[in-house]
């Protein structure tokens, strides 16, 4: 398979913020694979819109967390993080069972510093904690992913908008069912039988905008090896235009 080389994003960064600004949390984005410094995980991340108003869009700025892997251990990031936006640990019934849509609307205090790296600007949280004034409520400008607009082929057919049921089960699977995307067997669609590595661009990217959100909205076990590699050649083929 042959890919493109990536466009340089035009991607305007968060602001720096002398100190506290206030924000809502609006968005948890969808489990994503990355190459961290422990190997590939599966990430997600928390979008915080803030008081910070971009004018050249004629919306408020939003900012990306840092990515967390769906684990409520007490080492791990989203715990401790989690604390820190809500200002106390969670309780024994949370850490059972934690729904992750509770922190849509809640309002947090940040602080904002960019850091630059290859020319590029990155906009990181260096402090949050739990807005314990008037919270922020949001503008009603950003769409949460599980709500955008349903996109349309040429044909006129109709495919559903990314989302992801942060479903314990389902995380696990998703999480320990990862394999390199080059010899993952597509078990779909007029390439079935195919490894990923032998199917063209044109017919990956069928994939990605067709069968991909249709699968996360399904939700089959059955699908997670395949959701996961298309994951990352979407990725490859589009480039991430968020510096996180």
């Amino acid at each position: 398979m042959k890919l493109s080389e990536k466009k340089q994003s035009t991607f305007t960064p968060h602001p720096e913020t002398e100190g506290p600004i206030k924000g809502v949390i609006v968005d948890i984005t969808d489990l994503k694979k990355r190459m961290t410094q422990y190997g590939e995980k599966n990430e997600f991340r928390f979008v915080i819109e803030t008081e910070a108003d971009d004018d050249a869009n004629d919306r408020r700025f939003c900012i990306w967390t840092r990515g967390y892997t769906p684990s409520l251990d007490e080492k791990a990031a989203l715990r401790k993080d989690l604390k820190k936006m809500m200002g106390r640990d969670l309780t024994s019934l949370e850490l059972r069972e934690f729904d992750m849509e509770s922190m849509i609307g809640h309002g947090v205090k940040l602080i904002i510093q960019h850091e630059t790296k290859d020319d590029r600007t990155y906009a990181n949280i260096s402090f949050i904690a739990p807005d314990k004034e008037k919270a922020l409520k949001p503008s009603g400008k950003y769409t949460r992913i599980k709500d955008r607009e349903e996109k349309s082929d040429s044909d006129g057919s109709s495919f559903a908008p990314e989302r992801t049921n942060y479903d314990s089960v389902d995380l696990a699977k998703i999480a320990n069912d990862i394999t390199a995307w080059e010899a993952v067997v597509v078990h779909v669609g007029k390439h079935k039988g195919k490894k990923l590595a032998d199917v063209d661009e044109a017919g990956v990217k069928i994939l990605i905008e067709k069968w991909l959100p249709q699968a996360k909205a399904a939700k089959n076990l059955e699908d997670a090896g395949l959701i996961a590699a298309l994951d990352e050649l979407a990725a490859l083929l589009t480039g991430d235009d968020i510096p996180y």
